[in-house]
């Protein structure tokens, strides 16, 4: 997929810009005219364009299929990521009666790999194009036990906990600020039996997770993952249990 962002719609020649770019790299199976007139730190607008192909490209994670369109996340080195995967769903110890939320969900790849075992999984994300994508996926997959909910995390966990709501199981994939207090306040009133949390940075995991112990959970195990060779990144994923 390529993903050409312009401040302007106007694109004099764009078919014959896109022709000469499918012919020089034939592998590009969609071509994505995204316009961004802001002047912020947000690189993606939200007007789109397609130029070439369906908009959007395919790709298989743990078994299952995932349909990624420009404004959606999902991690850049699917090798690596299905070893940090297999690990969280190892610290998760789910089976057919596990209540799993998926906080910052994304497309859905970690709550869907969990539905898998799982009795039921929420996902929520704030992304209201990855929501869209989420929900496509797990039609793709054909998943029953898996929703997805268009809303702030923090806030749909302390709602859930208002209403006397429960989950055996937080999975949690902040970006690299982390969480905020509000998040991890909603998810000590929530106060799964384990958190799983995966972090793409150590300092605000450390930050985190600082929080979280003083909030009655304790870390049994972390492992690193190499998503990112020959840098100085690292994805760590985490797991902690109540005390």
């Amino acid at each position: 997929m390529v993903v050409l962002v312009a401040a302007d719609s106007r694109f004099p020649m764009k078919k014959k810009f896109t022709a000469a770019l499918l012919e020089m790299h034939p592998e590009i199976t969609t071509v994505v005219l995204n316009i961004n007139p802001k002047d912020t730190n947000l690189v993606l607008g939200e007007r789109e364009e397609i130029l070439h192909g369906a908009g959007y490209i395919e790709d298989t994670l743990c078994c299952l299929k995932f349909a990624i369109s420009p404004k959606s996340f999902y991690q850049i080195n699917p090798v690596q990521c299905e070893k940090l995967y297999n690990k969280a769903m190892e610290y998760a110890e789910l089976d057919g009666n596990s209540k799993v939320i998926d906080a910052y969900c994304g497309i859905g790849t970690i709550g869907m790999v969990a539905a898998k075992t799982a009795g039921s999984v929420i996902g929520v994300e704030l992304n209201k194009d990855a929501v869209k994508d989420a929900i496509s996926n797990a039609k793709r997959n054909d998943m029953k036990n898996i929703g997805f909910y268009c809303a702030d995390a923090g806030d749909f966990m302390e709602a859930m906990a208002d209403e006397g709501e429960s989950a055996d199981v937080v999975f949690m994939d902040p970006p690299r600020s982390g969480s905020s207090r509000k998040f991890i306040d909603s998810l000590l009133r929530l106060s799964p039996k384990r958190i799983v949390y995966i972090s793409c940075n150590p300092e605000t995991l450390a930050r985190d997770l600082n929080y979280i112990i003083k909030g009655g959970y304790k870390v049994k195990e972390m492992t690193p993952v190499d998503m990112f060779p020959f840098t100085n990144h690292v994805e760590t994923v985490v797991l902690m249990t109540k005390e």
